[in-house]
């Protein structure tokens, strides 16, 4: 993956006729100098700043371009600068993403279709994941259909939720380059803000396409990341990324993906059967990108000092520290909330599944681990998003809320563990996670003794309720006597 954030550059595409039409890119001088920093160098034959040409800026741009290469250019610049949409043009991301995905992920392996014997071995998993699941937890299943998707069809039906996800940290971004200009010059330069504002789209649209594609090469569901950015009730598996991630393992492929099924199950019972979470958990990462400062002044060096020479210069200045939290109680708390809600997720996604796989597959063990180091050291998904909006999504406290999920399950069963996903306010807090016997074993209303109280409140005769700890009452012996 690009490690420019929102550079200008389009990813390289590798010609129709493989050696021959890098010759010729080459002879054309396509090859020749640093590349146009608004992308337009990376065209075929296009000379570029310091190539052949850069004298005559037209022969530069039209000197060596064949006709089909000459509308392809054409083609191109018309969709930047006609851009009217909102902060990020999302069909060049689409775009870019396909034109990534087609080129290979980094381990070299290829996209191709899902065959039909793939398709009917993830249908298999899910199946049977959501029969082991039934005994681990309350929630029932949440997958109306289980899908094998290939990576390109991963991007296709991840896009929406992308967009939701980054458009309020692009705005941001967008409104900042508009206040670089001075202000006399912003009240006579009405076309270049809105040519500005379609490169922007167009930039966009370019960094978020590269990062969607890249990450399509190593997801192996809808849920890696802890959010659904999958169709609701959908579960869904790559095969082409779960051979690649079970290479390596020393375990049998069928138990990776089984493993794996379980994981995408898990996810799915929780977001299709706890109504509030996908709106809680994208709120609060909107609620954080709101929260971002864009460093003008940064942005305002680097605008005044490029070099179109140079180009390189200005990416290396955009991917350090344009982004920053405002040190502010209500950013801190955007961003605590935040992680909690991640964490609470992947924590009871990985108890849950550990309790299902544990007794049934001989690689639980070291599969949990391995997913566990894979998320605590921050694969291309949360690298995607720390570049997108300046934030490591991932549950830095992952290990704390699986064992109080499992303390949970302990103390008070499975309905009383799972019950807690009726309100946000009964979920554990940031603190909870720093005392979780604490949290077990506090104080519970018993509502069922409520009710009874109200019942017989209505008929007469009324009695105190219960409010001992559910973990006291667990042990009560003989409660049925009267």
């Amino acid at each position: 993956m690009s490690d420019t954030p929102f550079g200008f550059g389009l990813p390289p595409e590798e010609p129709e006729d493989g050696d021959e039409g890098k010759k010729k890119d080459q002879q054309s001088g396509g090859e020749q100098g640093p590349a146009n920093p608004f992308g337009f160098g990376g065209l075929p034959g296009a000379g570029g700043f310091g190539g052949p040409g850069a004298d005559n800026p037209l022969a530069a741009m039209f000197g060596s371009l064949n006709p089909t290469d000459l509308g392809a250019a054409f083609q191109q610049l018309g969709q930047m600068l006609s851009y009217e949409g909102g902060p990020v043009n999302w069909d060049m991301a689409k775009q870019i993403a396909r034109q990534t995905v087609a080129q290979g992920a980094p381990d070299g392996t290829k996209d191709a279709s899902v065959g039909p014997a793939e398709r009917k071995a993830v249908e298999e998993a899910v199946r049977l994941a959501d029969l082991w699941l039934d005994d681990a937890t309350s929630l029932p299943s949440g997958s109306a259909s289980a899908v094998a998707w290939s990576r390109a069809e991963w991007v296709e039906a991840t896009l929406p939720a992308w967009q939701e996800l980054v458009d309020p940290v692009a705005e941001r971004v967008g409104a900042a380059m508009g206040d670089v200009l001075p202000e006399e010059m912003q009240a006579m330069a009405g076309p270049l803000i809105g040519m500005m504002r379609s490169m922007g789209g167009a930039m966009f649209g370019t960094q978020i396409g590269q990062a969607v594609g890249v990450l399509a090469g190593e997801v192996v569901g809808s849920t890696d990341i802890g959010l659904p950015l999958g169709p609701a009730r959908k579960a869904a598996l790559l095969p082409a990324n779960v051979e690649a991630f079970g290479k390596d393992l020393g375990v049998p492929q069928e138990e990776v993906r089984l493993y794996l099924a379980l994981r995408e199950a898990a996810h799915q019972r929780l977001f299709a059967h706890v109504p509030w979470l996908r709106s809680h958990l994208f709120g609060a990462v909107d609620g954080y990108a709101r929260g971002i400062k864009v460093d003008t002044a940064k942005l305002e060096d680097v605008v005044g000092q490029f070099d179109p020479q140079n180009p390189e210069q200005l990416q290396d200045a955009l991917q350090q520290g344009m982004f920053q939290p405002e040190d502010t109680p209500e950013q801190k708390a955007a961003l605590a909330r935040l992680e909690t809600a991640l964490a609470l997720v992947e924590g009871w996604v990985d108890a849950v599944v550990h309790a299902a796989a544990k007794p049934r597959l001989s690689s639980a063990d070291a599969l949990r681990e391995t997913l566990r180091r894979r998320r605590a050291t921050g694969g291309p998904a949360e690298q995607t998003f720390a570049t997108l909006i300046g934030l490591e999504l991932r549950p830095r406290r992952l290990r704390d809320a699986s064992r109080l999920w499992a303390s949970l399950t302990d103390a008070r069963g499975v309905d009383g563990r799972d019950g807690l996903w009726a309100h946000p306010d009964m979920l554990p807090t940031a603190t909870d996670l720093d005392d979780p016997d604490g949290f077990v074993h506090r104080e519970q209303l018993d509502f069922s003794e409520l009710d009874k109280m109200l019942g017989e409140a209505a008929g007469g005769s009324a009695e105190k309720p219960n409010l001992k700890k559910d973990d006291e009452k667990s042990d009560d012996k003989g409660d049925d006597t009267e």
